[in-house]
């Protein structure tokens, strides 16, 4: 009987801590809906308003009115999307040259590789924007989408997960079958790394989104802004209306929420694989 009441405190001190983990998680974006919802100066009223008022519809609409709202957010979407598609394809596709094919300097460049990801990319932000603007492409999408096509994380990312998910004897029988080295990546390893490929285009399309940077330097034109630096021309020099900003604010977070829990379970795999030994 000891053993079962243990075990059943335990288990209620395990979900008492989910819940409080879960509730500060969701905090910050009832937050963010609060302060869209009500009016500025109810904000800033002490105590401010905690709960969610009924000017949400009238708060959007300002936002609908100073930006391209929607427009904006196709941008967002078409650069993120591009991105990861291409990190996903590129990255696995060196992940798996890295991790299973032998060739002359192979642990040198990826040493070479690693090394990159400890230069700040605030460093690369000047030689970047002469090579845009050399190639003619400011205030065009491309800007965006051609320099983050592969990154050194994704590929330590997918060398790392393809080393420990696929085994060198299903590349030998690939081999062995007549399979080239494409075929065996897409149809061999692809299939068995889902699990990582979600993972890393979850954080992929994350940090696109979130990106901010990089497009304000390159992307000026109106009809080309992401929705991050549209959102920042919400800003007024004497007067912030935070109500406004935080209704578009929160609009914009939607999409990324959205493909998460389109994708939580292949994320979730992903992220513990290899915690459960059999």
């Amino acid at each position: 009987m000891k053993e079962v009441g243990e075990k059943k405190l335990s288990k209620i001190v395990l979900y008492f801590f989910l819940i409080v983990s879960a509730l500060l998680s969701v905090f910050p974006f009832y937050w963010m809906y609060v302060i869209g919802s009500n009016s500025t100066n109810a904000i800033n009223k002490f105590p401010p308003a905690v709960i969610p008022g009924t000017s949400f519809a009238d708060n959007a609409a300002k936002v609908f009115e100073r930006i391209d709202f929607f427009g904006a957010l196709l941008n967002s979407f078409i650069i993120s999307g591009a991105v990861t598609l291409s990190v996903l394809f590129f990255c696995s596709l060196a992940g798996f040259a890295f991790s299973k094919l032998q060739f002359k300097g192979r642990d040198g460049l990826f040493i070479f590789l690693l090394a990159t990801m400890m230069i700040p990319p605030q460093l690369g932000l000047i030689p970047n924007f002469m090579i845009i603007s050399e190639l003619g492409w400011l205030d065009d999408l491309r800007a965006v989408i051609v320099p983050a096509m592969v990154t050194a994380f994704g590929v330590f990312w997918m060398r790392q997960y393809i080393s420990s998910s696929v085994p060198f004897e299903l590349i030998e029988a690939a081999r062995i079958d007549g399979c080239s080295n494409f075929r065996t990546y897409w149809n061999i390893v692809l299939p068995a790394v889902r699990p990582g490929l979600a993972t890393l285009g979850i954080f992929t399309f994350m940090g696109t989104w979130n990106d901010f940077l990089w497009p304000l330097v390159v992307l000026k034109d109106r009809s080309v802004h992401t929705i991050q630096i549209a959102l920042r021309t919400l800003n007024d020099v004497y007067y912030t209306d935070y109500s406004m900003i935080l209704s578009g604010t929160f609009m914009a977070t939607l999409p990324i929420l959205v493909v998460f829990l389109i994708f939580n379970r292949q994320f979730i795999a992903g992220i513990t694989e290899g915690a459960v030994k059999d």
